[in-house]
């Protein structure tokens, strides 16, 4: 999962409206506009964060929290310790050596490439896991990361575990509470940042304490109030860990798109993170 910020810090309705009945005496003619115009606002609130241009914005997003840029495909080569006990953090979505994501991305890459560059580190990755420790996979590690970085395969492993533990389970969750890609997108990066294990600041804690405040649109609740409601979760959580205390990639980024009322995350975005200032035209 996502450790702190790597540059800043350094320990770190539903769509269902349903068209009003028209009375059969009503003309012919009086309800062909408000007709027309529905399935047009329909499919553009439908669009979910899957969808290819939503995806790549909130990886943008996360980027400028995670690396200070925009370039988030410049991230696969990305590796380093950043002293947040987490060991080595390294590619698109902050594959940690001490929290299990890395050896799994490792394990997934040598059943699709056997014999790969990483493939002789997985005895020393299952050895660390749960710990910060670098036994076994200095001094070449982060040399022979980078190399794999170059590798088309290794990419793409690196988005197939992206997807299948953080990214599909947070827009699941999202549609199925009946929220827009924003809503879809805050899920996105809490699970990034805080997983969704057990304890009391993972994903699935941080929207049951959400849930004791508002309910989300699928269970009848407003929008908006639920998702205010799910990122003084999210603050909550973040601020029992010194490493993500600074929460600024809600307060001056997604907190933003909300009180804009820009459910659907269009563009254009701007907003800033750690005191630094985006901008997505």
């Amino acid at each position: 999962m996502f450790a702190p910020h790597r540059k800043k810090i350094a320990i770190s309705a539903l769509l269902g409206g349903a068209l009003l009945a028209v009375p059969v005496t009503a003309h012919a003619t009086a309800a062909p506009a408000p007709a027309s115009a529905s399935p047009a606002a329909a499919s553009v609130k439908a669009v979910g964060l899957d969808d290819p241009a939503k995806k790549d914005i909130a990886m943008q997003i996360v980027s400028s929290a995670e690396n200070s840029s925009l370039d988030w495909k410049a991230q696969y080569k990305y590796i380093e310790d950043i002293d947040d006990e987490r060991g080595y953090t390294a590619g698109i979505i902050g594959f940690c050596s001490g929290t299990g994501d890395m050896l799994d991305l490792v394990e997934y890459y040598t059943d699709v490439k056997p014999g790969n560059v990483l493939a002789k580190y997985l005895p020393a990755l299952r050895k660390v896991n749960g710990t910060d420790s670098h036994q076994g996979l200095d001094p070449n590690f982060t040399k022979d990361w980078a190399k794999a970085a170059q590798d088309g395969e290794f990419k793409k492993a690196q988005d197939h575990e992206r997807d299948r533990v953080y990214f599909n389970p947070a827009v699941k969750q999202g549609k199925s509470d009946g929220v827009g890609a924003l809503g879809q997108f805050m899920y996105y990066d809490a699970i990034v940042m805080h997983g969704d294990g057990g304890d009391s600041t993972s994903f699935r804690n941080i929207r049951k304490r959400a849930l004791s405040k508002a309910k989300p649109p699928a269970q009848g609740g407003n929008e908006t109030t639920w998702l205010n409601a799910f990122l003084d979760a999210r603050v909550w959580a973040m601020k029992q860990e010194e490493a993500h205390s600074d929460t600024s990639r809600v307060d001056t980024a997604q907190r933003v798109f909300l009180k804009k009322g820009n459910l659907n995350l269009n563009t254009p975005l701007d907003w800033k993170v750690y005191g630094d200032s985006f901008h997505i035209g």
